[in-house]
């Protein structure tokens, strides 16, 4: 990416490709930093596909763990025991925490069971915690990132800032933080002065864009939809983060238009989409 822009690739938006398609692609457009999704990665031996990345130079800013949610979500929904949801948020510290000491990993809610929201604010406090500490022993971080209202209750329990900000200060750690996506919280009327409150807090952002969304994954390219990216990603920059800016795009390839038909274009434009919304911002 050109000197100046801090942007960076989810592998959720070249999900479509394999790993091996994934390096090549960031290779051949000079990606320097990405968003890891563990679920391409060899199930039986990851190591030696890690390895490699390390030694490319390319920066892993965060992770999206193989099973990343607390309770259980749409595309995971076992095991249903919370507990043992972590023990295997715990290994992929302890992966990542090996290879990429510094790096962020993704964590979700899940959507409360039985609707028991106050049960699964509870459970949260009391796992978050363990997992905060399990991180800050590994050299990593762990962001809580709540969703649009449009998953309550299937794959999350928590859709504002306002509602992650109640987890994270129950936990009060240093490694365990916020990841902010547009998508989720652009509709809050008062989204800029919740991305203020978390100053010091935020330890990864997702960029993309919105239009009614056509299924669960149907996004656009940053400045191609309706979210106010500027403002938001001004008050973003005023809380003092300086790290990355992941395209992160869902998709489903029987949807006219699908980003995820030409993931390599997808990339290129996305980067070029991305570099007129920085510009801006920095304005």
């Amino acid at each position: 990416m050109s000197a100046g822009v801090p942007f960076g690739i989810s592998q959720y938006t070249t999900w479509p490709l394999t790993w091996e398609e994934d390096m090549a692609l960031f290779r051949g457009t000079g990606m320097d930093s990405i968003e890891v999704c563990e679920a391409k990665l060899d199930a039986g031996d990851p190591n030696p596909q890690l390895a490699e990345l390390r030694a490319s130079g390319v920066t892993v800013s965060t992770v999206q763990p193989r099973l990343h949610s607390l309770f259980p979500d749409m595309p995971r929904p076992e095991p249903k025991s919370p507990r043992e949801r972590m023990q295997r948020l715990r290994a992929s510290i302890e992966l990542f925490g090996r290879h990429f000491p510094g790096t962020t990993l993704v964590s979700i809610t899940g959507a409360a069971p039985e609707g028991n929201y106050a049960f699964a604010y509870e459970t949260a406090a009391r796992e978050y915690a363990e997992i905060a500490r399990i991180a800050a022993d590994h050299g990593v971080r762990v962001a809580l990132e709540p969703l649009n209202p449009v998953l309550m209750n299937v794959d999350t329990f928590i859709c504002s800032i306002a509602h992650a900000r109640r987890i994270i200060e129950s936990v009060d750690h240093s490694h365990f933080g916020l990841m902010l996506d547009v998508w989720h919280i652009w509709e809050d009327s008062g989204a800029c002065d919740e991305i203020r409150s978390m100053a010091g807090r935020i330890f990864g952002v997702h960029v993309n864009d919105w239009r009614t969304p056509r299924a669960f994954g149907d996004r656009l390219l940053p400045g191609r939809g309706e979210i106010p990216l500027v403002p938001l990603l001004r008050a973003v920059r005023s809380t003092g983060y300086d790290g990355i800016y992941t395209l992160e795009v869902f998709s489903e390839l029987n949807l006219e238009g699908s980003l995820w038909a030409d993931p390599g274009r997808t990339l290129v434009d996305g980067m070029r989409a991305f570099a007129e919304v920085w510009r801006q911002v920095c304005a």
